[in-house]
């Protein structure tokens, strides 16, 4: 049954593992791995590099298969959900086509998920993302972080039930980073998304999730699941207060031996 646009639907992993290569050289990417995020909550999976983080997402998007296991998004396949609209992805690169204006690539987003053009949503986008005034310019002359937001709008274009972040903001300052932080998952927030992130900041993730699932050195496995009870909108001040300092050791406690690789800041 195709998701409704804009509802969340839940994302399952059931006994999911993956691994590269074959017989001695085979490489295990991803250990078996059980994990549900329910229908409008945001997760954030952190871990070493390497581990395995991106690769367990690109699974849940159907852009990877997994050697065993299944992954469902309200009891159907990545790849449909996918072709649907109701499943987008934002990677650190914006990937915006550089020869399309802002509008236009906010836009394309619903032409590819064969929905109907609709203008008005468009906008309602752009203006969300703070880039009122920008339509009509191309990526080239759009900052980082603006490309980032332009990303962000792409994906909403289509009303998601569920959204992956592959480390959307890595590639922008830390000050963007942070406004980003905080500016854009009322947004998302909107229309109830399921939320999958993948970051290497704890602070982020403690920002941004409602829970964070700390993952081990490759392969990836769960070692620990810490809720993220703040309120929200969460606002830059929660950042010094002490039940969130409080989440952020718990978080790097978790990670153990590999916290020092994550930018626990």
């Amino acid at each position: 049954m195709p998701a409704e646009a804009g509802a969340g639907i839940d994302i399952r992993l059931m006994g999911v593992a993956k691994r590269f290569g074959r017989g001695a050289g085979a490489v295990d990417a991803v250990a078996p791995i059980d994990l549900t995020v329910e229908a409008g909550e945001t997760v954030a999976l952190v871990g070493p590099s390497g581990c395995g983080k991106s690769t367990l997402l690109r699974i849940v998007a159907g852009l990877e298969a997994p050697d065993d296991g299944e992954v469902t998004l309200g009891g159907a396949d990545p790849a449909a959900r996918r072709a649907e609209g109701a499943l987008a992805v934002a990677f650190q690169d914006a990937a915006l086509l550089p020869w399309r204006t802002l509008r236009g690539n906010v836009a394309l987003a619903r032409r590819l998920a064969r929905q109907a053009p609709d203008p008005a949503r468009v906008a309602h986008l752009i203006e969300r993302v703070g880039l009122t005034g920008f339509e009509s310019v191309r990526p080239g002359a759009l900052s980082g972080g603006m490309r980032q937001r332009a990303a962000i709008a792409r994906c909403m274009a289509t009303a998601p039930s569920v959204l992956l972040l592959d480390e959307p903001f890595g590639a922008v300052d830390e000050l963007t980073r942070r406004r980003l932080n905080l500016e854009l998952p009322p947004i998302w927030g909107e229309g109830g998304a399921t939320v999958l992130l993948v970051t290497h900041s704890v602070r982020e993730a403690v920002l941004i999730a409602d829970r964070v699932v700390v993952l081990s050195p490759r392969p990836a496995e769960i070692v620990a699941e810490i809720p993220v009870p703040l309120p929200r909108p969460r606002r830059a001040a929660m950042l010094e207060a002490g039940e969130t300092r409080g989440i952020s050791a718990r978080v790097e406690a978790a990670l153990g031996d590999t916290a020092g690789e994550l930018a626990a800041e």
